[in-house]
C-alpha cells in the first residue's frame, strides 16, 4: 500500500503533464486534442480516486466487521 503522500505527488505529477501537454497542443493549434488530452488525465486521476476510496470502504468494513 502506498502512503498518501505518494498518492498526491502522482496526482500532482499527471496535472502538471497533462497541463503541459494541454498548453503545448493548444498553442500548435490543436484544441481537439488538448481538450481529450485534458479528459484523459482527469480520467486517469478519477480512476485513482475510485481505487482508493474503495480500499477505504474495504478497511471500514473489515474493521466494523460487516
Amino acid at each position: 500500500m502506498q502512503t498518501n503522500v505518494d498518492f498526491i505527488f502522482k496526482i500532482a505529477a499527471i496535472g502538471i503533464i497533462v497541463s503541459v501537454l494541454s498548453l503545448v497542443l493548444s498553442r500548435s493549434g490543436r484544441e481537439e486534442q488538448a481538450m481529450m488530452t485534458t479528459l484523459a488525465g482527469l480520467i486517469v486521476v478519477l480512476l485513482m480516486l475510485v481505487q482508493q476510496i474503495s480500499e477505504l470502504f474495504t478497511t471500514i468494513e473489515n474493521l466494523f466487521g460487516f
